[in-house]
């Protein structure tokens, strides 16, 4: 195990961004776990299986006593670096601090509730090659049963369409399909295509593109930091695309956290990406208006879906 988490954690706590390209492998996939639940551990092996992963960063944002066991187990592996005692930073500054640890030229930023399929990380470097910086490279994020996921292909996030996204609206209406931003039942393209927003669940970028824009906005604790990365790689005139050749099984409600907290950090994220991005002072006001309500109605969802108490996560608007 390569263990020099020390200095990456001082420096990723510290807030500072570097984009030195170390010598080394040519593809590090990134894993930020924390209470994530029994699949941890295939989740993993799928990653160390796969031929195309030079390296495996495991940040440990707290991890029970079993998790713990099977991080200690995989970093046994030479190609593993384990990263702890930053305790629970939230995915956004775990997700930096693996990525400053890590040495390929292309990051690969995966749940460990889901579960790489053959050739996904070959397809995502390969849709890479060539791109102009800087470039955000989205998997096809699959659910269990081999239907495309909710939020693997969005179009532009703004107050309006998450509303009628969050209260599915904009599907119950046919007079507002036109502001639904969820693609998932439209054909799948044969290759891949510029779309506004892609899932965090599994995209790849190349080290320079990461660390040009940022890296990700550690102001967002859980959730919506990849929607707010998607806008910035687009704002510096790059590009965000939809993968189709590239699979990933994403499982989704494994975590331990209570989908109340889950949904409160969503619209906690959401309220925050619309203030950061308004650029009037119409916009300021109206997204800060708005705040509360957001925040509302992503709580209630669980609750009306009478889950508010269970341990699910993975949820998605």
């Amino acid at each position: 195990m390569n263990d020099s988490s020390g200095f990456f954690l001082k420096e990723a706590l510290a807030g500072s961004i570097w984009t030195a390209a170390p010598t080394g492998p040519e593809t590090s996939v990134i894993m930020v776990v924390y209470r994530t639940g029994p699949v941890l551990a295939e989740s993993i092996e799928r990653v160390l299986s796969d031929p195309d992963v030079d390296e495996l960063v495991l940040v440990d944002n707290g991890s029970t006593t079993e998790e713990v066991e099977v991080l200690d187990k995989a970093a046994e592996d030479p190609r593993v670096t384990l990263i702890r005692g930053q305790d629970n930073v939230g995915f956004a500054r775990g997700a930096n601090i693996g990525a400053k640890a890590a040495h390929g030229e292309t990051l690969v930023i995966l749940n460990p509730d889901a579960f790489l399929e053959e050739g996904c990380v070959r397809a995502l470097r390969l849709a890479l090659k060539d791109r102009p910086s800087p470039c955000l490279i989205g998997a096809r994020i699959l659910n269990p049963d081999g239907t495309e996921q909710r939020g693997a292909r969005r179009g532009e996030v703004t107050p309006v369409t998450s509303l009628l996204s969050l209260t599915h609206l904009s599907q119950a209406m046919g007079g507002l399909k036109g502001f639904e931003i969820h693609h998932e039942h439209d054909p799948a393209p044969t290759r891949g295509m510029a779309v506004p927003t892609i899932s965090g669940a599994c995209f790849a970028m190349r080290r320079y593109d990461f660390f040009s824009v940022g890296g990700f906005d550690v102001s967002y604790f859980l959730h919506v930091e990849d929607v707010d990365l998607c806008w910035r790689v687009r704002k510096a005139g790059g590009q965000v695309l939809f993968e189709p050749r590239a699979r990933v099984t994403h499982l989704g409600s494994t975590s331990l956290q209570s989908p109340l907290k889950v949904e409160f950090w969503k619209g906690v994220g959401l309220a925050r990406f619309f203030r950061k991005r308004a650029d009037s002072a119409q916009r300021v006001i109206t997204a800060f208006l708005l705040t509360p309500v957001i925040i509302a109605v992503s709580v209630l969802r669980p609750v009306m879906r009478g889950q508010a108490f269970k341990r699910r996560g993975g949820l998605r608007f």
